[in-house]
């Protein structure tokens, strides 16, 4: 399913790798403008703790459910569909809960939000219904 043209890119997460541990999500689509990687954990799995100087990052749980502990020794379960943003210099460390594999997305930047810049052709809708 992986495809790209001119300006765009599409993989799927399992043509980016196997198995438990971090896909390229970046490299794999040639994405420059941010970061972002998806991360598979296993059952039982804990990451170790981990900051960023810079980087603010946004999680997002595709699948299963992760625990997510800060530095401040605050924890909140995060379940498929949640989303959680962590300031760069937050300490944070995540394992997963229950006995189903997490799979989880991490966007991160830098230096703030570019504002609403979308153009559409004059005349034209954004959001149309599908044939």
């Amino acid at each position: 399913m992986s495809a790209s043209g001119q300006g765009w890119a599409a993989a799927t997460l399992d043509e980016m790798g196997e198995g438990p541990g971090f896909r390229k999500v970046r490299k794999s689509l040639g994405v420059e403008a941010f970061g972002v990687n998806a991360i598979v954990l296993p059952p039982g799995i804990e990451t170790g703790f981990h900051w960023h100087e810079r980087q603010d990052e946004l999680y997002f749980v595709h699948a299963g459910r992760i625990e997510m502990e800060f530095g401040d020794g605050a924890t909140h379960e995060v379940p498929a569909g949640g989303f959680v943003h962590v300031e760069a210099a937050t300490h944070r460390k995540i394992r997963t809960v229950g006995d189903q594999e997490a799979v989880y997305v991490i966007v991160g930047g830098h230096d703030g939000y570019v504002g609403r810049d979308g153009q559409a052709p004059e005349g034209s809708h954004r959001v149309r219904p599908s044939a």
